[in-house]
């Protein structure tokens, strides 16, 4: 009779517990970011002059023209509808420092970014751990100015103030380090022209 018992406590606990963690928890969550940061739970999707998505300033994107500011290289294929798997999710090449794919993988970019008069910096030539980064350095963003300005026809200090405005700082004033944000910054120099 006793572990009758015993066994009906448990089952009354998860219960209860799975009650509180599956299903108050999530809708308590979804209420604040609702009501406290919309943009941001809703996936902080930016918008054209047309109100077209364009994308999302949390997740990196592929820029290849020379008119804008190039991102970090990513593992995700991006080009959705070209391939029979679905695209576009998270995930990182988890390449180790012996895997003789990480150095080809350079190399290219490497001489990419060198046949566009760009300095490779570590941030331009490896991916990010998780695929997803929207940020460059200062360093790499300064690098890519005279590219931009060219394509652009602009003069290099318009294309530098455009990018100083556009520097976010450490998260919190101490983590990490100050970084831009790619896409933000090249919607920036779109609503210039």
């Amino acid at each position: 009779m006793n572990q009758v018992k015993e066994f009906g406590t448990a089952i009354r606990s998860t219960l209860i517990l799975w009650l509180i963690v599956a299903v108050m928890y999530p809708l308590m969550m979804l209420a604040v970011g609702e009501l406290f940061v919309p943009f941001q739970a809703h996936g902080s999707i930016l918008r054209n002059r047309q109100s077209q998505a364009i994308g999302s300033a949390l997740i990196g994107q592929p820029f290849t023209s020379d008119k804008y500011f190039w991102s970090r290289p990513s593992t995700i294929d991006y080009s959705a509808g070209k391939t029979a798997a679905p695209t576009g999710g998270s995930g990182a090449s988890n390449l180790a420092p012996s895997n003789p794919d990480l150095p080809k993988r350079t190399k290219v970019e490497i001489d990419r970014l060198k046949a566009a008069g760009i300095k490779p910096t570590n941030d331009l030539v490896y991916t990010s751990g998780s695929g997803l980064d929207p940020h460059i350095s200062l360093e790499s963003a300064r690098n890519q100015i005279p590219r931009v300005a060219r394509a652009r026809g602009l003069d290099t200090n318009k294309v530098e103030i455009i990018m100083t405005q556009s520097i976010e700082d450490r998260f919190l004033g101490i983590f990490g380090e100050p970084g831009v944000n790619v896409l933000n910054l090249n919607l920036a120099l779109d609503k210039l022209t």
